[in-house]
């Protein structure tokens, strides 16, 4: 992976965004566009900047290892990106991010449903100036129904579609009851079918030269993230529950207690459930009517289990992975976060990245997470850190023609 480049490199060099949004689902889609080679041009407020640069703890730690004031939630989804602040209220700020829009391919924004036309920076008034921009907005509910003018968060969402219905312990067990899941998986979704979309648009204005507008709902991307339950649901009309870690559909497919600890078994079908029989000395299992099939084993599953954790206790977990992983039975570790960086396969994919941050604030290097899109002809690229705020405002105004004692005025004035 080229980590050092500064030049635009990818399959989307040449494209220009501009990101006028804020927290995760818009920067995520952004910062997957930087990665492929975009360049992003993050807007942020003056002084206070993007809303996560100050949700910590946890903070970035200096050179010298000191907690700064930067938040690293905001590291998360702003690399590759050139930060410049600019006041939208003033005229003057207006008219900037105006002259920026008239060059962009692309906006990004999350605001509230109609809250940018006061600035002019709507996606009507802006296809009057660049008929082939692509704007795509990011809201909880989207552009229309009923619940269009509320503010929407991840959290919510997974509320209101049922998501958080499916997850947790079944009532009545140990920890039961309704849980979110552990990263704000609306929003990160958000982003990814968000710069789906992008590239649908940039794609479709090669054959019609105009772009057109994207209307991303949070709501929309909880519902479609339902996968399975909710095209079994459709399906039967039954409301489905809380399990825990049990998959509705294939048995055995959870966690079991071992030894030490505990392991994963993800049994897909009736080859791997035999080829697991047999490694535990019990191949009577496969041929059992009851547990023959997958669908024989989800309806008998609570024989099945009664079964299997009395023998999953007789090894560790180690040992369980190494049993049954060169018989092509899927099983792992439940590692913590530090334990999966640690994973030999995690370290041989160079998924944890460090990127030298220059922006002479005491913080020399930045870590991220790798990209998962490996492109053989054009690949991610790591160009920036993420950045500080405000880092590249003049470099870019510069890029706009502004003079020195021009940018020198907007910043008296506070525009940027």
């Amino acid at each position: 992976m080229n980590t050092t480049s500064s030049t635009p490199t990818g399959a989307l060099a040449g494209i220009k965004v501009l990101d006028l949004s804020r927290v995760l689902a818009g920067p995520w889609a952004t910062q997957m566009l930087a990665d492929l080679g975009a360049d992003v041009v993050k807007v942020e407020r003056p002084v206070a900047g993007d809303d996560t640069r100050h949700w910590g703890p946890p903070f970035l730690k200096d050179d010298a290892g000191n907690d700064t004031r930067e938040a690293s939630y905001f590291t998360a989804c702003n690399r590759n990106k050139r930060s410049i602040t600019i006041d939208m209220a003033h005229p003057e700020g207006r008219a900037l991010l105006l002259r920026m829009a008239q060059e962009a391919d692309v906006v990004v924004e999350n605001f509230k449903t109609g809250g940018l036309k006061q600035y002019g920076l709507d996606y009507a008034s802006l296809k009057a100036l660049n008929p082939r921009l692509v704007y795509c907005s990011i809201t909880g509910f989207g552009q229309d129904g009923p619940y269009a003018e509320r503010a929407g968060y991840d959290l919510m969402v997974q509320a209101m579609t049922g998501l958080m219905s499916i997850t947790g312990h079944a009532d009545g067990e140990p920890g039961g009851g309704p849980l979110k899941v552990g990263v704000a998986v609306i929003d990160v979704f958000t982003g990814l079918y968000a710069s789906n979309a992008i590239l649908a648009a940039l794609n479709a204005r090669h054959a019609t030269g105009e772009g057109q507008y994207i209307d991303m709902a949070l709501l929309d991307v909880g519902m479609a993230v339902l996968a399975n339950q909710a095209a079994g649901f459709l399906a039967t009309g039954q409301v489905p529950s809380r399990a825990g870690n049990i998959h509705p559909s294939l048995a055995p497919y959870q966690d079991f207690p071992t030894l030490d600890g505990n392991v994963l078994l993800a049994i897909g079908n009736d080859g791997q459930f035999a080829r697991f029989c047999a490694a535990i000395e019990h191949a009577d299992w496969a041929q059992d009517e009851r547990f023959a099939t997958n669908t024989a084993r989800v309806q008998n599953r609570s024989a099945l289990l009664a079964l299997m954790k009395p023998v999953m206790l007789t090894r560790s977990t180690t040992d369980w992975i190494a049993l049954l992983e060169d018989k092509a039975v899927p099983c792992g570790p439940i590692n913590t976060i530090a334990e999966a960086f640690e994973d030999p396969q995690v370290k041989a994919r160079g998924i944890q990245q460090s990127l030298p941050r220059n922006a002479g604030d005491g913080i020399g290097h930045i870590a991220t997470v790798a990209s998962p899109m490996r492109l053989s002809a054009t690949p991610v690229t790591y160009r920036r850190a993420p950045p500080a705020l405000g880092q590249h405002t003049d470099e870019v105004l510069r890029e706009f023609g502004l003079d020195e004692q021009t940018i020198a005025d907007l910043h008296a004035q506070n525009v940027v």
